[in-house]
């Protein structure tokens, strides 16, 4: 059963803008430390992939926050939502803290899916919910 779905667009140039002013602290305040790390690597290398990997990493935890239906309030917070992927590429969540004890007491699953082009990133999510047991009937 749907619990909730969520959706986001980030313009990428912004994202960029925000690094251009505060510098490694907006990274920081964004992203997990497994995410800050591969962020790191890839700017390193690929500055422009690092600022899209900031841009979807962005988007997917706004898209979210909107699917578990609270926005940036407690106990969402941006470093205890992580977007991570699999060998494949997929993209999955992996929550901590207070969120993931949050997300675990209700039986909740995500699904997210990121796409980024030269000045966007978007992100979609989709919660779902075991349904309730049916009564049987006689």
């Amino acid at each position: 059963m749907i619990y909730g779905i969520g959706t986001d667009i980030c313009d990428v140039r912004r994202i960029r803008a925000s690094l251009e002013r505060h510098g490694d602290r907006f990274a920081e305040k964004v992203l997990s430390e497994g995410e800050l790390r591969t962020w790191r690597e890839r700017s390193a290398r690929w500055p422009e992939r690092g600022i899209r990997y900031l841009a979807t990493r962005f988007s997917a935890k706004e898209a979210f926050s909107k699917a578990i239906g609270m926005g940036m309030r407690m106990p969402m917070t941006w470093r205890l939502c992580e977007i991570n992927k699999m060998a494949s590429g997929q993209p999955f969540i992996v929550l901590h803290g207070e969120l993931k004890t949050w997300f675990e007491a209700r039986q909740l699953t995500a699904h997210v899916t990121v796409t980024d082009e030269t000045d966007y990133a978007a992100s979609f999510v989709v919660v779902e919910q075991p349904a309730p047991p049916t009564m049987p009937t006689h």
